[in-house]
């Protein structure tokens, strides 16, 4: 689904994005342009990434080390 319309950028786009290596929605926004133009995307842009790091994160709770990332 299109979460940001004026860079054409999809929740995939921002999930494939984080699987490869974006850590925060700062980088998901520096790597995509989300919210870059009229900014009305942000809040669900955010939400994405919120989730996606917190799938993440609880899906490397059972390995040997911690994986930190932020969601700022």
């Amino acid at each position: 689904m299109y979460v940001c319309l004026c860079q054409g950028v999809t929740d995939g786009q921002i999930r494939d994005a984080i699987l490869e290596g974006c850590c925060s929605y700062r980088d998901v926004r520096q790597t995509l342009g989300v919210a870059s133009k009229c900014g009305k995307c942000a809040t669900f842009a955010k939400e994405i990434v919120r989730d996606t790091l917190t799938e993440l994160q609880s899906s490397q709770a059972g390995m040997g080390y911690p994986a930190e990332f932020s969601v700022a």
